[in-house]
């Protein structure tokens, strides 16, 4: 199928997109400052605002990241804009974002409050037995880097300072943000394949066309599977992915599809 000139909104999301990654790699300073302040942090954490839900999709994490997401939207995105129009177009991008946002922390909700829970337990009765369990159950990969860092011996940890351990850890990790404008795009992925099922994609690597909805539902099971059983050091929010997709549905079918014939 052939692309269509990029459109206005396509347009001011993609420059937005580069202009604050610009600024990011300019120093590591300001990519730190830009991702606390504009990524989204779980809704208790102390960092957490609102208008996160918004910013967090117009910050990324390193050049793949950025590329990845905007070429996506290059390619879809101004189909569904010229078919919907400037306003309806930009409520769905930002539609979708957010639900995405809300899904994953909604899921994460599980995790964090039995974190939360078995953290506040152990501050209250110290032992190092329970110690050595909560570390295992809750940071199987050990415990975050930054850590590590404010201890002064860490190859012999006091009751003391283990239970420091244990409040900066879970800080770090209600104060990790998600970023990334890959939830937006899925649900830009899933509003193309519900209005233009048969459309024929060429991806590379792959030598042969794919119906749009065939390629759609395989990524959405692939992100389902990546989701469930997550491998060591994977740190992509697959299921703010799978958010990005369903609200894509939500949305389109709340407006209503009055188009009878596909392509």
């Amino acid at each position: 199928m052939r692309t269509p000139s990029i459109t206005p909104i396509i347009r001011a999301i993609i420059a937005i997109n580069v202009i604050v990654f610009i600024v990011q790699s300019i120093n590591p300073q300001y990519d730190r400052m830009i991702v606390s302040l504009f990524g989204l942090h779980y809704f208790s954490s102390e960092q957490f605002n609102p208008i996160q839900l918004v910013t967090y999709m117009f910050v990324h994490s390193g050049i793949g990241h950025i590329f990845g997401n905007m070429l996506g939207l290059f390619f879809l995105g101004p189909i569904l804009e010229m078919f919907w129009g400037e306003k309806r177009f930009l409520a769905f991008y930002l539609g979708t974002g957010i639900g995405a946002g809300l899904l994953y922390m909604g899921l994460k909700y599980y995790d964090i409050s039995a974190l939360q829970a078995a953290s506040e337990a152990y501050i209250q009765n110290p032992d190092f037995k329970q110690f050595e369990s909560l570390i295992q159950k809750f940071y199987s990969e050990g415990i975050p880097s930054n850590v590590y860092g404010l201890l002064e011996n860490t190859g012999n940890v006091s009751l003391k300072e283990s239970v420091f351990v244990i409040e900066e850890s879970l800080k770090s990790v209600l104060n990790t943000p998600m970023i990334g404008a890959s939830g937006a795009v899925f649900g830009v992925m899933a509003g193309f394949a519900i209005l233009f099922p048969n459309t024929e994609l060429m991806l590379f690597p792959i030598p042969v066309p794919i119906k749009a909805k065939y390629f759609v539902t395989f990524y959405a099971l692939y992100e389902i599977y990546a989701g469930i059983h997550k491998m060591p050091g994977d740190n992509v929010a697959h299921f703010a992915h799978i958010g990005g997709m369903i609200f894509a549905f939500i949305l389109i079918k709340f407006w209503g599809n009055q188009r009878n014939n596909f392509y």
